[in-house]
């Protein structure tokens, strides 16, 4: 008897998540809700981590700000880890200037590095 009525007691709650299905927001709708949270949050600790490599990487302890925007001119693979590989159109934060030809440079990925001046175009 005591499964009977745990059965019993589960069927109608079934049913009714069913028909308020029509009526509000799907379990769909909170599904996919949940999985934006998360995806957001994913993106987040990859940008901390982007910043993390970054100021380890390149011994940078100011605060990062960004001087200008620029354009890719060209597209430029990345030869060693601190350089930046490019795009050509891709739009780049410039976060400081070096005493050589290189800028420092962030993505929209968030990726950090050295891009050199004669592949930006500034506007």
């Amino acid at each position: 008897r005591e499964k009977d009525d745990k059965y019993k007691t589960w069927m109608p709650k079934f049913l009714m998540v069913k028909e308020d299905k029509d009526q509000g927001e799907s379990s769909d709708d909170v599904e996919r809700n949940i999985f934006k949270v998360k995806k957001r949050n994913a993106e987040k600790c990859k940008m901390e981590r982007e910043e993390k490599f970054f100021r380890e990487t390149f011994m940078y302890d100011k605060e990062i700000n960004v001087i200008s925007t620029a354009t890719a001119e060209s597209s430029v693979p990345s030869k060693r880890r601190v350089d930046l590989p490019v795009t050509a159109g891709e739009q780049l934060e410039v976060i400081d200037v070096t005493e050589g030809n290189a800028v420092i440079c962030r993505n929209s990925e968030g990726r950090y590095g050295y891009v050199l001046v004669e592949h930006l175009n500034f506007r």
